[in-house]
């Protein structure tokens, strides 16, 4: 069994700030991410473009310089890939962390800490900082045919939607971002929305885009409504007139996605009883009920994913490992 004195669960970028604190302060420490380098980001549509400017992205005092003031994917995997090789940073990828579990008591300090188990190997730790962000659970729709092969969570590139008949379900950033790039591409788009409007989220140099497009017919929209059916060839929406059927290829459910919560129960940690669901840690430390284990990043806010970025939580980073530098 591999001992470290800090587990970091997620090397996303709080992750790696969390790993660069922990370097600095001379602790060792390993980074156990199930996916590769960044992997939410990896997972973002490849013509992705930042909300935030590129100087909000940095972690660990490494400047991160891109073409325009609103960074790219491409040149934020870059920035990321350059801050794990120029710190050396140790992360073990690809490796799922299946169990935090409390090794033997508390009474005497050689018997604190828990182990790691993952699908390679066990760790055994002092204090476990759980980092693990909001991307891998998608909100499902929870209709008749969503298990078909042409119905995706996830949206890549536009080029594969080229003259296919594109359902978009959603009217946030992702959604707006697949719409109007399968439509670029030469897609028949057509977006359901529950709501009455374009997300107010969605990037305010991309909102007039997609909404002028409606407006012109270019994409068609179905507001106040709601995929019923999903067949091979076609799909129902639920509208405030009724059921109509649509001719469809291809369905691009972007409704968001949901932090691995239930990880967090498991392993001990409190959650509110709202919908929310927020875990129990302190503001200060980050430290959660369970002695020795800290939250980092957007898992921090529950279920409320909007609340917490990459900007607004590289501070966790140094509150955890200044909390764990005063008690050794």
């Amino acid at each position: 069994m591999t001992h470290f004195p800090i587990i970091i669960i997620g090397g996303g970028p709080i992750g790696m700030a969390c790993a660069l604190e922990a370097q600095r302060a001379g602790i060792a420490y390993a980074v156990i991410e199930k996916g590769c380098l960044v992997n939410s980001l990896y997972n973002y549509p490849v013509n992705m473009t930042f909300f935030s400017t590129s100087e909000r992205l940095e972690i660990g005092g490494v400047p991160f310089v891109s073409n325009n003031a609103k960074p790219t994917r491409p040149e934020a995997l870059e920035y990321y890939r350059r801050v794990a090789t120029s710190h050396q940073l140790n992360i073990h990828l690809y490796e799922e962390v299946r169990e935090i579990k409390k090794q033997g008591t508390r009474h005497k300090k050689q018997d604190e800490g828990f182990i790691i188990k993952t699908n390679k190997q066990e760790y055994s730790t002092a204090n476990v900082i759980i980092a693990t962000g909001f991307y891998d659970i998608p909100y499902l729709l929870n209709v008749p045919g969503e298990e078909l092969p042409k119905v995706t969570h996830y949206y890549k590139e536009p080029h594969s939607y080229a003259f296919q008949k594109v359902l978009v379900v959603g009217a946030q950033n992702s959604a707006v971002d697949a719409a109007l790039e399968t439509w670029r591409k030469g897609a028949d788009v057509t977006m359901v929305i529950r709501g009455e409007d374009i997300g107010q989220r969605v990037k305010y140099w991309v909102r007039p885009d997609i909404v002028n497009r409606i407006k012109e017919g270019s994409i068609k929209a179905y507001y106040h409504s709601s995929i019923a059916a999903i067949r091979p060839h076609e799909a129902d929406i639920q509208t405030p007139e009724g059921i109509i059927t649509l001719a469809n290829d291809r369905v691009i459910a972007l409704t968001g996605y949901q932090p691995n919560l239930d990880f967090l129960k498991n392993a001990g940690i409190g959650l509110s009883d709202d919908e929310v669901r927020k875990p129990a840690y302190d503001e200060e430390t980050h430290e959660t009920n369970v002695h020795g284990i800290f939250l980092a990043g957007v898992i921090c806010g529950g279920m409320n994913t909007h609340r917490l970025f990459i900007e607004n939580s590289r501070e966790h980073a140094v509150k955890i490992i200044n909390t764990i530098c005063n008690r050794t």
